[in-house]
């Protein structure tokens, strides 16, 4: 039979037709061996695998029609297999008997017949059980990919509940004495800071952002923490052009740019610098986030001994990643000589 046929990919159906003819072909072989002189071998091949693909395409057929989808998918097997194997071998014979070039004829009216019956009904019923048995596994997978799926966004609004108040609190703290010291700069970090609650509010409500928006979140955030570190922060953003358009789970960079800063530059004594890049590298895109800071813990963490860091954020980029691309994508973590850390995201181009 057929897994899903009415939803399956052309490459998918094709592969279904191979393993039906391979199934038929080992079929006949064991009706041979097992019935002898009840055909030719060849002879038998011809109606084995004419029977075989009839009743396949027939149930292609079946799984496609809209009333199938009405009953549960227990019964729907059940009404293919009735339907799909008698099918099958009355019409199977008939194309046989065109291709050998023998006149056409009923079936079934020989007391031999009653052999390669049972052997269709039989082959046919493991082929039906086999295809629902991997639809039903089919379904609960991705059944649980959606549940991880929701689950991993639940975990980004939890996550934006935990550091937006955060940053905001501290950004309209530092704005308050400013406005006093220097409005210019005040007026800048009011504006980035519209910038990036608007990305923000963008990204919490799309699957996916144009990698333009994402680096303009970042560059917001940077421009913020820049002003509030001063000379202690230098950053610099890399995009190409060919690269502005590609889509993105939202909010990818920023838990890493801002565990940059959190573990690797604000406890550090002195400068550092951040540099967010991308590329296209053998036919993946690299999303890079490098630090000058402090560099990683011994268990490889992004913050340093002692901080109590859980790495929420770096496990939420791999939880995204793994939701949207499985194994295709993935986060790498490597110390930078003399300190800092590189963090690699590397996703199908």
């Amino acid at each position: 039979m057929t897994p899903s046929a009415q939803t399956a990919p052309p490459r998918g159906l094709l592969q279904v037709l191979l393993i039906a003819a391979a199934l038929w072909a080992v079929a006949a072989v064991l009706l041979f061996l097992v019935v002898p002189g009840i055909e030719t071998l060849p002879r038998l091949l011809t109606f084995s695998e004419c029977v075989g693909l009839t009743m396949v395409v027939v149930a292609m057929l079946l799984r496609r029609a809209q009333h199938f989808s009405r009953f549960k998918p227990t019964w729907r097997w059940l009404l293919t297999g009735l339907i799909a194997i008698p099918a099958g071998y009355f019409i199977g014979h008939q194309i046989a008997f065109l291709l050998l070039g023998e006149p056409m004829q009923m079936v079934g009216h020989r007391a031999i017949s009653f052999i390669p019956i049972l052997f269709t009904i039989l082959v046919g019923g493991f082929g039906l059980h086999y295809y629902a048995t991997r639809e039903q596994l089919a379904s609960e997978a991705a059944q649980r990919a959606e549940a991880q799926r929701l689950a991993v966004e639940s975990q980004l609004r939890l996550l934006r509940t935990q550091l937006e108040p955060h940053m905001l609190f501290n950004t309209l703290a530092n704005v308050r004495s400013l406005v006093r010291e220097d409005v210019g700069r005040a007026e800048t970090m009011i504006d980035q800071l519209i910038i990036y609650l608007r990305s923000t509010l963008i990204a919490s409500q799309t699957d996916a952002v144009a990698l333009s928006r994402e680096f303009a979140q970042v560059r917001a955030y940077l421009d913020i923490m820049a002003l509030r570190m001063g000379a202690r922060l230098s950053y610099r953003l890399s995009l190409p052009q060919m690269l502005e358009g590609v889509l993105v789970p939202p909010m990818l960079l920023q838990p890493l740019v801002e565990n940059a800063i959190k573990h690797g530059l604000e406890p550090k004594i002195g400068g550092g610098s951040i540099d967010v890049q991308a590329l296209l590298r053998d036919g993946f895109i690299e999303l890079r986030v490098r630090d000058s800071g402090l560099g990683l813990a011994a268990d490889g963490d992004m913050a340093p001994a002692g901080s109590g860091s859980t790495s929420y954020g770096l496990q939420h980029v791999r939880d995204r990643l793994r939701v949207t691309y499985g194994q295709a994508a993935e986060l790498r973590l490597e110390r930078r000589a003399p300190s800092g850390v590189d963090a690699t995201i590397r996703i199908p181009g």
